[in-house]
């Protein structure tokens, strides 16, 4: 339904760029296209990418804008990498992640100050699997590994003192994949976000174990805000093309704020019919992630830390390594006149 780059043309692009060919999907830019990549467009935590595009500020801002979709954010990562995309809509942390692999990117505008994520338990298993510390020996699922859902369950599952080597994590992707997992009990539990969410919970399939929808339950979870969904791309892309990186920043900016502004039913008739095929489920979604959303696409104060300190609880590559925060995100394109 939504359009994908092929595997091949990605491969293409890593090579050409690993001999320093500069390919003509990686310039796409110069000739004033934008192409970005989102983690799963009907994901509610990168509503704003989808929004934006309807609302028409990307055209307002006179940007051509092509929106892309891959199921899990790590994919998304790849292609910016392989210079197939100009940006991605993913999760923050992959640009600290990023970082410590000698990648340089950065969050020009952030639209989640939590990450919106819950781990649901299959109601087949909830009597044994009651909160993280349980565990062991469970097949937990996540987008895909390398995900920041599986940076997520790593972490909370470190924070009872089990490690990654007790449990199993099994990608499913998101949504219908997602739901087949927990039906078919391929995985006793696993984290997604809403709709499906919503979807679980109405044919009682699954219950909440970890709700990161919003600030309360991600303090607890995590120990502060964690800015999460957001818009990053390669720091030498910014620099080089700061006019476009500005727009968007600016485009972005104005769907936060019409967010913030607006009731989860004047938002949900903005977005496509076919996101929301059950009305009711989708506007019952959309109010409960309504608190997660920044109001002005900046960086949350602190939230980067928070990042930070997550991913150096379980990550053998940030752990312990010098990471430079002030490079992984800027308040400047969105803040700029």
């Amino acid at each position: 339904m939504y359009p994908t780059l092929r595997n091949l043309k990605v491969l293409a692009l890593a090579s050409a760029l690993s001999f320093g060919i500069v390919s003509q999907h990686a310039s796409a830019a110069d000739d004033g296209k934008v192409t970005i990549m989102v983690g799963g467009i009907t994901k509610i935590i990168y509503l704003p990418a989808k929004l934006t595009e309807q609302l028409g500020y990307f055209k307002d801002e006179g940007l051509d804008v092509e929106l892309l979709s891959q199921p899990a954010g790590v994919d998304a990562e790849n292609e910016l990498l392989a210079g197939a995309v100009q940006g991605v809509v993913g999760f923050y942390d992959h640009t600290i992640d990023l970082q410590t692999k000698g990648k340089e990117t950065e969050a020009i505008a952030v639209f989640c100050q939590v990450p919106g994520e819950v781990e649901m338990v299959s109601t087949k298993a909830a009597d044994t699997l009651k909160s993280f510390a349980d565990v062991k020996g469970k097949t937990l699922g996540v987008t895909g590994l390398g995900s920041s859902t599986s940076f997520l369950t790593q972490y909370l599952a470190a924070q009872h003192g089990i490690p990654s080597n007790q449990y199993t994590m099994l990608p499913v992707g998101a949504d219908a994949s997602f739901i087949a997992a927990i039906k078919q009990s391929r995985i006793d539990a696993g984290m997604t976000t809403e709709p499906t969410v919503s979807k679980l919970l109405k044919t009682g399939d699954a219950k909440v174990l970890v709700d990161m929808r919003n600030v309360e339950g991600t303090k607890a979870a995590l120990g502060g805000v964690y800015p999460a969904a957001s818009f990053y791309v390669q720091r030498a892309w910014a620099e080089s093309h700061k006019q476009q990186a500005q727009k968007l920043a600016h485009a972005f900016a104005k769907t936060m704020q019409f967010i913030s502004t607006h009731s989860a039913d004047e938002i949900a008739a903005k977005m496509p019919a076919d996101y929301q095929k059950d009305k009711e489920l989708y506007l019952m979604a959309l109010k409960a992630s309504l608190p997660m959303f920044t109001k002005d696409a900046k960086m949350p104060k602190d939230g980067p830390e928070t990042v930070l300190k997550v991913l150096a609880g379980f990550n053998p590559s940030v752990k312990g390594k010098h990471v430079d925060l002030s490079k992984t995100y800027t308040n400047a394109f969105v803040e700029s006149k």
